[in-house]
C-alpha cells in the first residue's frame, strides 16, 4: 500500500517507519522541518517537507502521494505546551482530514490517549466517556481529543488509538527525559494516582497492525494500571535514582485503562506487558 506518515520522525514514527518498510510498502513520511529528511530517509521512506497547519499545501501535498493510508502521529511534546498540542489535535487533525478525504484515501489511523476519561475507580474501558466537562487546564487537553477523534471518525475506515503514558526511547521517561531528571531529583512524587503505561515499539507496532484491523477505538496500553506508589519506585530504581517521596491521594481521571477489547476482540499482544520489567529493559 501506498502509506502517508504524518509525524514521521516522532519517538513513535522512528519505529513505525520501518516496520512499513520492511512489510513492503511505499511509505512516505511528513516533517515540517528539512533537516528532518535524511532521518525519513535513513529509515527507508520517502521524505516530503509539509506544514499541518498549511491546509492547501497540505491538500496539494497528499493529493499527489494519493496514499491509500494515512496514519496520524503528530503531536507537539518538546515543550510542554497543552496549547501546542491542542492545536495539532484540532486544527492540525482537521486539516489532514479534509486532505485526505479529497485524496480519496482509503483508511486513517490516528494517535489518541488513554488517560481522557471521566472519572472512576476502575481502569477505564472504551465505553466510558471522554472527560468533557474537565475543569481548566485539563480541558485544553480532553477538547484536543474530542475533536481530533470526532474528526477523523469522518474517514468511513479508520482507527482510532487511545496510548497510554509513552516511555522508552527519547520519551520523558528515558535516561535524558524530563521524567528521569525530576525523579532524580525527587521532585516527582509517588502518588495514588493510576497511570497506564505503553511503550513506544508498543504503540508503533499497534499501528502497523491497525493496518489490518477494523473500524474501532482501542485502548493501547499495557497490562498492567498502577499507582505511582507502585510504579515510582520501580521507575527510580531501573534509574539509580533516590526513592520518591510518597503523596497521598489521586485525580479522579487518574484511573488507568484496560486493555482488554485490543486484547480479546483484535488479537493485540504487548511486547513490553508491564513496566514492571519495561523499564528495566528500556534504561539498560
Amino acid at each position: 500500500m501506498r502509506i502517508f506518515v504524518a509525524g514521521s520522525t516522532g519517538v513513535i514514527g522512528r519505529f513505525l517507519l520501518p516496520k512499513l518498510v520492511r512489510a513492503g510498502h511505499e511509505v512516505t513520511g511528513m516533517t515540517r522541518s528539512s533537516e528532518q529528511k535524511q532521518v525519513i530517509q535513513a529509515l527507508g521512506a520517502r521524505a516530503i517537507v509539509a506544514d499541518v497547519f498549511d491546509s492547501e499545501g497540505l491538500i496539494e501535498t497528499i493529493g499527489e502521494i494519493r496514499p491509500d493510508v494515512v496514519i496520524h502521529q503528530l503531536t507537539s511534546l518538546s515543550n510542554w505546551s497543552l496549547a501546542d498540542n491542542a492545536r495539532i489535535r484540532m486544527e492540525g487533525t482537521r486539516n489532514l482530514v479534509d486532505a485526505a478525504q479529497k485524496a480519496g484515501v482509503k483508511k486513517m489511523i490516528a494517535q489518541s490517549i488513554a488517560w481522557a476519561y471521566e472519572s472512576g475507580d476502575e481502569p477505564a474501558t472504551e465505553e466510558v466517556p471522554l472527560d468533557v466537562q474537565a475543569p481548566s487546564p485539563r480541558k485544553t487537553t480532553i477538547d484536543g481529543i474530542v475533536a481530533l477523534e470526532g474528526a477523523v471518525a469522518e474517514v468511513p475506515n479508520h482507527v482510532i488509538l487511545r496510548y497510554g503514558t509513552l516511555y522508552g526511547p527519547d520519551t520523558w521517561y528515558d535516561r535524558k527525559g524530563a521524567m528521569a531528571e525530576k525523579t532524580r531529583n525527587r521532585e516527582l512524587p509517588a502518588t495514588e494516582g493510576t497511570v497506564s503505561f505503553l511503550h513506544v515499539e508498543d504503540a508503533a507496532h499497534a499501528a502497523f497492525l491497525a493496518l489490518d484491523w477494523p473500524t474501532g477505538t482501542l485502548n493501547i496500553v499495557d497490562d498492567e494500571p498502577a499507582p505511582g506508589t507502585n510504579w515510582l519506585p520501580v521507575y527510580a530504581d531501573a534509574l539509580q535514582a533516590p526513592m520518591p517521596e510518597v503523596q497521598l491521594g489521586r485525580n479522579g481521571w487518574e484511573r488507568g485503562a484496560s486493555n482488554a477489547k485490543a486484547r480479546n476482540e483484535y488479537g493485540w499482544e504487548p511486547i513490553y506487558p508491564t513496566w514492571r520489567s519495561g523499564f528495566a529493559q528500556a534504561l539498560r
